[in-house]
């Protein structure tokens, strides 16, 4: 396993982070596809012994029995100081907005539960898991910045969010005096490079680390076309993301195939280098421990640069799907 700085931060951070997206109790939240907790702590503790110490999970993941998964887990495996604990918060319901809840108390509430469920006093990184557009900005950066003043969290991020978003949040924070946000986790992937149009260049200007998730675009970088999964098959919010790009997507799938063999490596493997290459630490789901192994293998393996233009080659322009396209409006 390789390390680096995430960020601005002081965080060493492994160039793979865990997600836990996968674990927690089926039913309890959106996906059927996720594993129990014996099977999620065997991954959990290869990932370890592998080197992984940066673990991201979210409250909104199985109604929160994600983060308890993974909190029980490390503190049977491993020391707290040893690992980096990243969890994120959603913006306020309609319900808390009506009753008049402020964004403030909103993420009080959300850390609160977060650090019970996790079973720790702190957490390393504290995201939004999308921009709140019914919370002024300086209000979220303010209770953000609470948190950090409190010993609860140690920086902060944001998920799924525009490059002019980022950039007018961490200038509000500059502002006033507050924590700015030192990481960016969007949707960025071998076959879905959108973030490359402004925020790879903002987060490179100002050095905020990328953790993209879909690292693998739900397993369709990880299998040849017409083979399949239990994700795969069941994966209704991946489906919305790209079974509508399924041919053109198809091409550089192929093409990631053909150079697989070429290394005598996984396809995982292969996806995984080439957005290395690019990004701080991608976000690497994992229901299997055969999984977390091919990409921490990926760690090694550089690619050269007229392997890089091959894969890149065939991408053409995708449309916003999923949560961006809802933040779009």
């Amino acid at each position: 396993m390789k390390y680096t700085k995430l960020g601005n931060s002081q965080l060493e951070v492994s160039r793979i982070c865990m997600g836990c997206m996968g674990f927690g109790e089926a039913g309890r939240g959106l996906h059927s596809w996720t594993i129990d907790e014996h099977s999620s702590r065997r991954i959990i503790k290869r990932g370890l012994e592998l080197g992984v110490n940066f673990f991201d999970t979210a409250i909104g993941y199985q109604d929160g029995t994600s983060e308890q998964f993974l909190g029980r887990a490390l503190r049977d495996y491993t020391r707290r100081a040893d690992v980096v604990v990243a969890t994120k918060f959603p913006p306020r319901t309609r319900e808390e907005i009506e009753n008049g809840v402020t964004g403030k108390q909103h993420i009080r509430r959300m850390l609160d539960q977060s650090l019970q469920n996790l079973g720790m006093d702190y957490v390393d990184l504290y995201i939004c898991h999308m921009w709140d557009d019914q919370t002024p900005i300086e209000e979220v950066m303010e209770g953000l910045d609470e948190a950090v003043r409190a010993g609860k969290v140690r920086y902060i991020g944001i998920s799924n969010c525009y490059a002019y978003q980022l950039a007018k949040a961490n200038a509000a924070a500059e502002k006033e005096g507050f924590a700015k946000f030192v990481s960016v986790q969007g949707h960025y992937n071998l076959i879905f490079r959108e973030e490359e149009r402004e925020m790879a260049r903002l987060c490179r200007q100002d050095n905020i680390a990328m953790t993209p998730y879909s690292a693998l675009a739900g397993g369709r970088l990880a299998k040849l076309p017409g083979e399949t999964s239990k994700r795969l098959r069941e994966d209704a919010y991946a489906k919305t993301k790209y079974d509508a790009t399924a041919e053109q997507d198809g091409v550089i799938i192929s093409r990631a195939a053909q150079l697989a063999q070429r290394h005598d490596v996984s396809m995982t493997e292969i996806a995984l280098a080439w957005l290395l290459s690019k990004v701080t630490s991608p976000v690497v789901g994992a229901t299997k421990p055969h999984h977390i192994e091919g990409a921490v293998r990926a760690v090694e393996l550089i690619l050269s640069e007229e392997e890089t233009a091959w894969l890149e080659e065939p991408y053409v322009p995708h449309k916003l799907v999923g949560v961006m396209a809802q933040n779009m409006g």
